[in-house]
């Protein structure tokens, strides 16, 4: 039997929360533990319960905390918890604000009946997940405004390319397949990445990558 995937609902719209939970519920294996309406009670029920997935409203106005802030606490104090944003708002630089905050994936909500499984499979599998949506926008501001890398002067190419792979999910021995090197080799240079760049764990690689523009969409 496949393991429960525990999951977190915050939305300060009832209705919506209640709609999200019946959706999820309805998908079997998946359990959702906690409900909350602000970004305060959201952090808690996560320290509470350590679900596998917490999704968050951006925008939650009847507490202090918003899902932005939130995220960036659960992120903190319990980062194997995948965070997903739910939201009816899009915008390149709130793109980036979310992911550089620590979330793994971003679901407009006009795209949650279609595409909100799929990306809690994905981020089950300790990947990024966008919609098509959210895609098209960070590939318009990609093509709009491209950015010369800033890390030429402390990653060779090749460890860019590791760094891509790695923050994208991808696997040690996946990222040695890849780029058609041994998995000795990809250990070796993923632990002089982390050296190098003075990280701790996946979710502050794909925070740099993401801050660097190291993921290509």
């Amino acid at each position: 039997m496949e393991r429960e995937v525990r999951l977190v609902i915050a939305d300060d719209h009832e209705v919506v929360r209640l709609g999200i939970v019946s959706l999820l519920e309805s998908h079997p294996g998946f359990k959702v533990v906690a409900q909350a309406e602000t970004g305060e009670a959201a952090v808690q029920a996560v320290k509470e319960h350590a679900p596998d997935i917490a999704i968050l409203d951006f925008a939650m106005p009847n507490g202090k905390v918003d899902g932005l802030a939130a995220t960036r606490e659960i992120a903190k104090a319990m980062p194997k918890v995948r965070v997903l944003i739910l939201t009816m708002h899009a915008s390149k630089q709130l793109v980036r604000e979310i992911l550089e905050a620590g979330a793994r994936g971003y679901v407009m909500k006009s795209d949650a009946g279609r595409d909100l499984m799929a990306a809690i499979d994905t981020l089950l599998e300790d990947k990024l997940f966008f919609t098509q949506t959210i895609s098209e926008i960070l590939l318009d501001g990609f093509l709009e405004k491209p950015q010369p890398m800033r890390t030429e002067n402390l990653l060779t190419k090749r460890e860019i390319e590791i760094v891509s792979l790695l923050a994208r999910g991808k696997s040690n021995k996946e990222v040695a397949t890849e780029l058609n090197i041994s998995l000795r080799t990809a250990e070796t240079h993923r632990a002089n990445i982390m050296n190098k760049l003075q990280l701790h764990s996946v979710q502050d690689l794909v925070r740099y990558a993401v801050k660097n523009k190291l993921i290509e969409l």
